[in-house]
């Protein structure tokens, strides 16, 4: 009778965190500021490798063999997401998802702050390149075990028929930290080249330390999952989360890496390949493409949102499908439009 009376009242304190509208809020707040911060990070690497970094750190290189170079380092970032994502989810489920969202945010910010402070090939040579990558395989394990981190933290502060439009919140702030990113190179990129190449394009690179702190303010008023403080409550511990996950769902698992694969796989292709395309290829002025980019992301901080209210109402499976049929039904019109060099058609 004593353990039902307290299960029963496990149950009432978890629901109460859930249902308290200045938990979720404060939740669906920080998750989108850690991610906007994380992501500004994230993407602040992919457009210098896109502009910058083949003439700073693969000077020696053909011009086309040293984009592709400072996007080799840039996929590296992509190799350590999945770890990432693996090891911090893990330990999410075993330690907490707060603790784990603040170690992401400071495993993200450090090595931002080092890359601002690489040596040049000129300087160490093919060093600079090997610091370069290490701190892009650190990068990767951050966003890897911060995106899916926030978004579990919303949307399990969420109140049911909420859960679609707080679980877009951290998605949203995806696109927040594209825009700041693009405003910061385009503001560098404004500079005279010798300028921007010898210590302009670090200064983004270094004002990751003001974001850094301001992420780990708000990180910390958040207060833990009320899901994970009923598994503790309840003493339900698995000892290896992902083999649980892989042998009680294996289809489901398989079908939504590969759905977000196919997502992902686009979704860089027109805010980073697209942005070295058209800048070094079509010669199209850089501040244009930075430009089009970020109103494209701005236009997101509006339609993640809806689209997350949306999900709310109709399903999650049925918009995603819908969102994956249109991004195949609008490659080639993007590539039509971007191949006319015609600003307007560009933006």
């Amino acid at each position: 009778m004593k353990n039902a009376i307290t299960a029963d009242a496990s149950a009432l304190d978890a629901s109460a965190a859930t249902n308290n509208p200045r938990s979720y809020r404060l939740a669906g707040a920080a998750s989108m500021a850690g991610t906007t911060i994380e992501w500004y990070d994230f993407f602040l690497y992919g457009t210098a490798a896109a502009l910058i970094f083949n003439k700073i750190f693969f000077p020696a290189l053909d011009p086309i063999i040293g984009v592709l170079a400072a996007f080799a380092t840039y996929a590296v970032g992509f190799l350590g997401r999945p770890l990432g994502g693996i090891v911090f989810g893990h330990f999410g489920d075993r330690i907490g998802r707060k603790s784990m969202l603040l170690f992401t945010l400071m495993l993200m910010g450090i090595p931002t702050i080092v890359i601002g402070l690489i040596p040049t090939y000129q300087q160490i040579g093919y060093w600079a390149a090997v610091i370069l990558v290490a701190m892009r395989f650190l990068q990767g394990m951050a966003v890897g075990g911060e995106w899916g981190g926030a978004v579990l933290m919303a949307v399990e502060h969420a109140p049911e028929g909420k859960k679609g439009f707080y679980g877009s919140l951290p998605q949203t702030g995806v696109g927040a930290g594209l825009v700041l990113a693009s405003l910061a190179m385009a503001l560098v990129a404004k500079l005279p080249e010798a300028d921007m190449l010898s210590w302009g394009w670090r200064l983004p690179f270094l004002a990751s330390v003001v974001l850094l702190g301001v992420g780990w303010l708000i990180r910390l008023k958040v207060p833990e999952s009320p899901d994970f403080e009923q598994l503790k409550k309840d003493n339900i511990a698995v000892r290896v989360p992902l083999f649980k996950v892989f042998r009680e769902h294996p289809k489901e698992t398989l079908t939504i890496i590969g759905a977000r694969t196919a997502e992902n796989a686009w979704f860089y292709m027109s805010v980073t390949f697209a942005l070295a395309y058209a800048a070094n290829q079509l010669q199209i002025p850089r501040a244009d493409v930075l430009g089009a980019i970020t109103a494209g992301a701005a236009l997101s901080l509006v339609t993640m949102p809806l689209c997350g209210h949306i999900s709310d109402r109709v399903g999650q499976k049925r918009l995603y499908f819908a969102g994956l049929l249109l991004l195949c039904a609008f490659v080639y019109p993007f590539f039509a439009m971007l191949g006319t060099r015609d600003p307007v058609w560009v933006w």
